[in-house]
């Protein structure tokens, strides 16, 4: 949980040192927060074991940074962040989340008009105040009160991605506990939503009053809200709260199925069980048994025993309602029950299936890391390829290459390729690129460039608010252009920060379907983009997908874990997501 608190902090530095037009050390902290946030081992443990040297190994972490970790860990405060939000004392979560607000647009608001919040914010626009400041007009206000509202239907919902890795690191903390024999996440955070309210744990133990002791101590809880024998609730620093349930052995597979959710596949489960003479709740599936006994009195004192049937584990209770074990990501009452009950639901894609990463920034492009570390990373993953992806010309802010400095990228890769082919490792590094799409439709980069690449990504960076015709013609235009093979973050949307844009999703994938082109599943927690829905919709439509992390640091290629946690809500198998593929059938799809 220390990890991603100064995660936050160091991002949250990191803005504040842009805001006063600090140069270098920004982008410093940025590294640091990424580091931190994928960080699998506690940051704790790290210098409990290695102190200040073990902590300067993390990358992005160097003497000062690692200093303030151990002023972080040792006081729970860092004294220049505190000196910062005094200097600025501004809402960051709340201001950032408003597209079009950036860390020196806050400044400026602050500076002039004292706005603080997003209360603040809204009430100003409606005054008419923010439209004279400079670089500003009536347009701007009309946007941003847009995303005001935006943010408004989002509040109380956290994303996949904010909420995880926390969960999983008490999730392991409380596995360690002897007084723990079985743990699991449940709710919507089980069936990886791309938002989350709040959080359930379920356990099995015989001594459940330690658990419950345990639980409510751990250093991320700031309230408590209720502590019992079996079940305690608290609300967590990061603004969530949490629950954790103690049941008996054999009620955990019927609380498991039952605290999983969701409401209305639970719902078609009970009314089966119901058809079936049976009842299901989180204590187990039960038949009643009928009495015999002539007394009428003493009929009806047993009248409604019941019969335990199952409960100990989620296969049992579907097995013995009639029905195929229903994986968690897809319980939404969409279809799979009734497939369920046919032994006909698809096997469904899972982490261990994906061959390789497509969208992978390098220093080229402003990245952190070089292509040789990349490549590292991808092997310690034991993937059979990565594909460097580096932005291009149009997308200045983001270092894009030009013609010119592609060719010479691409001469890197075929170096380190030798090199691989020479030490007999059957790895390779794929050439790509993340293009542009112009509004007309074109792209950023000449053909002849790109069709020297192995694989070409192309998105929609730039003029988000096109009409729906056009934004559509722009995308189609692009899917016909024969070099691009990919389309990345097909829809444009950022989860709680700004709806995708307008396009007509059919045409688009029946493009696809006549073009060959893949669409891509982006992992990033911001953006899981396809949704689950527009998945499904693709694998119906028979269009191939890519999940890709979009990694700008080797760390963040952790996040295809929630690539494949969307995939999988989309119902997704092997067959419709080409990195799930062997590289030489990868390679041959790109030249056709």
């Amino acid at each position: 949980m220390r990890n991603q608190e100064l995660a936050k902090i160091f991002s949250n530095i990191a803005i504040y040192l842009e805001m006063k037009d600090v140069a270098f050390k920004p982008q410093a902290y940025d590294k640091a927060a990424i580091s931190l946030e994928t960080l699998s081992d506690d940051i704790e443990n790290i210098y409990k074991k290695g102190g200040i040297k073990a902590l300067e190994k993390i990358s992005g972490v160097g003497k000062n940074i690692a200093d303030k970790i151990i002023e972080y860990l040792e006081t729970g405060k860092i004294k220049e962040y505190q000196k910062l939000k005094k200097e600025i004392p501004v809402d960051l979560d709340e201001l950032r989340a408003v597209e079009g607000i950036g860390p020196k647009t806050i400044r400026d608001l602050y500076k002039n008009l004292k706005i603080k919040n997003l209360k603040d914010l809204e009430k100003a626009i409606l005054a008419g105040k923010i439209r004279s400041l400079p670089n500003f007009g009536l347009k701007s206000e009309q946007n941003i009160l847009e995303s005001i509202e935006f943010v408004k239907r989002s509040r109380g919902r956290f994303l996949l991605g904010e909420i995880w890795p926390t969960v999983k690191e008490i999730e392991n903390k409380l596995k360690r506990l002897k007084e723990v024999e079985k743990i699991s996440i449940c709710g919507s955070l089980r069936r990886k939503k791309e938002t989350i309210g709040d959080v359930d744990l379920l356990a099995v133990s015989k001594n459940p009053v330690q658990v419950m002791n345990f639980f409510v101590s751990l250093p991320g809880v700031a309230k408590i809200w209720g502590k019992g024998t079996t079940k305690s609730s608290v609300r967590m620093k990061k603004g969530f709260d949490m629950d954790i349930r103690v049941v008996p052995q054999k009620s955990y597979g019927a609380s498991l199925q039952y605290f999983t959710g969701s409401k209305e596949h639970n719902i078609v489960l009970r009314k089966i069980a119901i058809d079936k003479k049976m009842k299901l709740n989180e204590y187990g599936l039960f038949k009643s048994q009928k009495s015999n006994l002539k007394n009428q009195k003493d009929n009806l004192k047993l009248k409604n025993k019941e019969i335990y049937v199952a409960g100990k584990t989620e296969k049992d209770i579907y097995k013995n309602l009639g029905l195929q074990y229903v994986e968690p990501e897809i319980r939404e009452n969409q279809g799979e029950i009734e497939l369920a009950q046919k032994n006909k639901l698809p096997k469904i894609i899972d982490t261990k299936d994906i061959t390789g990463d497509l969208h992978c920034h390098s220093d080229w492009d402003g990245g952190s890391n070089s292509i040789e570390e990349i490549a590292k990373a991808a092997m310690a993953r034991n993937y059979q390829y990565v594909g460097i992806s580096d932005h291009t010309k149009f997308l200045a802010i983001e270092h894009g290459l030009n013609e010119k400095q592609l060719i010479q990228r691409n001469k890197e890769i075929d170096k380190l390729n030798t090199k691989y082919k020479i030490q007999n490792t059957k790895f390779k590094i794929l050439k790509g690129c993340e293009a542009n799409i112009l509004a007309d439709g074109s792209i950023d980069i000449k053909d002849e460039v790109l069709a020297k690449l192995d694989y070409v990504i192309a998105g929609v960076h730039s003029q988000f608010k096109m009409p729906k015709e056009r934004m559509t013609e722009r995308i189609v235009k692009a899917m016909r252009n024969p070099n691009v093979d990919i389309i990345s973050h097909p829809t444009g949307r950022l989860i709680q920060r700004r709806d995708g844009y307008l396009i007509d999703f059919d045409k688009i994938l029946k493009t696809a379907k006549e073009t060959g082109t893949i669409l891509e599943i982006n992992a990033h927690p911001i953006r899981l983009d396809l949704n689950d829905k527009n998945i499904l919709k693709a694998k119906k439509a028979g269009v191939k997908m890519i999940i890709n992390s979009d990694s700008h640091h080797i760390d963040q290629m952790s996040l295809m874990e929630y690539g494949v946690g969307q995939a999988r809500r989309g119902w997704a198998e092997k067959k419709d997501v080409v990195n799930t593929w062997p590289l030489e059938r990868l390679i041959k799809l790109f030249e056709k």
